[in-house]
């Protein structure tokens, strides 16, 4: 029986809830009241959330490199519960490599998932939005979206480009009432570094020392990150309620010190260099 008759609470739609944030984050939408449809490439890992809340979550399967489900999903979601308010754009996985050592297909894997998956779920729910003229597109970004590293320069680059689509969709849509968001985690206590990072087959021992570092420290800190997801669910949650939401979102203290030296270190090296970059237009 369709459930679109409902009027409590807004109607998410999340990508990648298996585990950790995304995990999280249907759990306080759905404690708080809100309908939620609940996707993951095995909808069976989800059932046990979705079971508890029969008549606010359904249970999806969505691979975002897969178009056909994409639509289906996004179809589905407008059945059942009318619409979608929220979109949030979180299936994604890390890439651990040099840039020497990267493989192409997984590489460009990578990119399917976290960038042009995340662009077609933005332009399937689109069109609702905009008739609608209202909504919220949250992306999960990355402290690797901010600054990057040895070891995760292909995995930075998909999150980099999160940013640029994030910073120019909400300019595109906000004539339309469309609010957008780009959320920023540092180290989260997730499956990221552990079951769900992929690595390079073909190390080179040249980058021992700074690869294989920060492939060393990657592996050790699984477990032990800082970041609490339910944390970060609460606060996603509260940024889609509020008014006003942030375009950028950051949490955690390490993407916060980290970002802000990163700043600091940018104007120190732009004033540095003024001279040079105002000698450049025509006199």
């Amino acid at each position: 029986m369709s459930k679109s008759n409902s009027t409590a609470g807004s109607v998410w739609l999340i990508t990648g809830c298996s585990s950790g944030i995304g995990r999280e984050i249907a759990t306080v939408a759905l404690e708080k009241g809100h309908r939620v449809v609940v996707t993951a490439r095995n909808p069976q890992t989800v059932e046990s959330l979705v079971s508890q809340y029969p008549d606010r979550a359904i249970a999806r399967a969505l691979d975002v490199t897969r178009r056909d489900q994409i639509t289906q999903v996004v179809a589905d979601t407008e059945r059942e519960f009318g619409r979608i308010d929220v979109l949030v754009n979180n299936a994604g996985y890390g890439y651990l490599a040099a840039i020497e050592e990267g493989e192409e297909a997984e590489v460009r894997a990578m990119f399917d998932t976290n960038l042009f998956g995340l662009i077609a779920m933005t332009r399937a729910v689109l069109p609702g939005m905009r008739s609608r003229r209202s909504g919220h597109i949250i992306n999960i970004s990355s402290m690797a979206g901010l600054l990057s590293n040895p070891g995760t320069g292909y995995y930075s680059a998909t999150k980099f480009a999160v940013e640029a689509i994030t910073e120019a969709l909400s300019k595109e849509v906000a004539p339309f009432g469309i609010r957008v968001t780009g959320v920023q985690p540092g180290a989260f206590r997730t499956d990221w570094s552990g079951r769900s990072l992929r690595q390079t087959s073909t190390p080179i021992e040249a980058y021992a020392d700074t690869v294989g570092a920060r492939r060393a420290m990657i592996r050790n800190i699984d477990g032990k990150q800082p970041g609490d997801p339910r944390r970060a669910a609460e606060a996603i949650v509260a940024v889609a309620e509020h008014p006003q939401p942030p375009l950028r979102l950051l949490l955690g203290r390490d993407v916060y010190n980290a970002y802000r030296a990163k700043l600091d270190e940018t104007l120190r090296a732009i004033t540095e260099w003024e001279a040079v970059t105002l000698s450049t237009d025509f006199q």
